[in-house]
């Protein structure tokens, strides 16, 4: 798949160092850049490989106006006049110059694989999530440690009512009517039992971090996006459940591009529930779902023309053609 294609593309102004104004023109996203293309003359002025970048900021410009800066080792580059508006852009833009780091050089075919600063990052991030992973381990087997030891107490708080028991009878009078009564009674050794294991939750086919865009709104929000073999769910950054369509409701699976696609589920005199997905990693993830919605997904003519392949009927788009 080509670097050069484009994902999205957002009218903007830059700021050019060398003639001090602000440019009109287009900020476009490939699979491995970002381009900044003037509108009046359309001649490429910018083009910064994922990377090489070492930082994607929201900023203010001297006038108070809101900006987007990107900073790689040649220095800073200004954007203004964001449509629709700058949170939508920073979130994209971070999103695949993230995932373009965490995907190692293999997924930087085309771009600048020589920038220290950005091996750097990669190495800073991989580092970080690694640790995370041995911390989660060790936590997990610390807390069956505590659950091992939490069941000896509950073992020996039992014991030690059953002694009980037993030396108030040895000590009651041989006179006591009710000392028999303490022998008919049931011993329960556990008195707190374990309940019983829950229902283990389905096996994940694919998880992966998206951009969510819901119904109308503009606002493009970072997630994830989770394919059971039963449903789908898109979860926020929060780790909050935002959407969870069973599988037999979902009526359509739009892919507007190799990156790209929405689902919806149709309702008869209410609204729809749809959701729109953007993630640098989702050509991955087509295959998956057309295993699982064969029937339902549906190319546009975007999503054939980004690789090259224009065929009418949807009957021949197998797994091969995301290959």
């Amino acid at each position: 798949m080509s670097s050069k294609l484009r994902i999205h593309s957002w009218p903007c102004s830059y700021y050019l160092d060398s003639s001090k104004q602000w440019i009109p023109g287009n900020l476009s996203l490939t699979p491995s850049s970002i381009q900044f293309t003037a509108a009046k003359s359309g001649k490429l002025l910018l083009e910064l490989q994922l990377l090489g970048i070492s930082q994607i900021k929201k900023e203010f410009s001297s006038f108070l106006f809101g900006s987007l800066t990107v900073s790689e080792k040649g220095g800073k580059h200004w954007f203004s006049s964001l449509h629709p508006n700058r949170n939508v852009v920073f979130n994209i833009l971070e999103h695949f110059w993230r995932e373009q780091l965490l995907s190692g050089p293999a997924a930087g075919a085309g771009a600048a694989l020589g920038c220290g600063k950005g091996k750097e990052l990669m190495g800073i991030l991989t580092g970080s999530q690694k640790r995370l992973q041995d911390t989660a381990q060790l936590l997990h087997s610390q807390g069956e440690q505590f659950d091992s030891i939490m069941r000896g107490l509950q073992k020996m708080e039992g014991d030690m009512d059953v002694a009980d028991r037993l030396l108030t009878e040895l000590e009651s009078p041989s006179w006591w009517p009710f000392n028999t009564k303490l022998w008919k009674t049931p011993l329960n050794p556990n008195p707190n039992p374990k309940p019983p294991n829950p229902k283990p939750r389905e096996q994940t086919l694919l998880r992966i971090p998206v951009i969510i865009s819901q119904g109308s709104h503009p606002e493009a929000k970072p997630g994830q996006f989770a394919l059971f073999p039963s449903s789908l769910e898109i979860w926020d950054c929060n780790s909050q459940l935002l959407q969870r369509f069973q599988a037999r409701d979902v009526d359509e699976i739009r892919v507007h591009n190799p990156y790209e696609l929405s689902i919806r589920q149709r309702f008869i005199g209410s609204a729809d529930k749809s959701v729109r997905l953007l993630a640098a990693r989702m050509p991955e993830a087509i295959p998956v779902l057309e295993v699982q919605f064969s029937g339902k997904m549906e190319f546009l003519e975007d999503a054939l023309g980004f690789l090259g392949r224009r065929k009418s009927p949807r009957d021949d788009l197998g797994t091969a053609l995301w290959q």
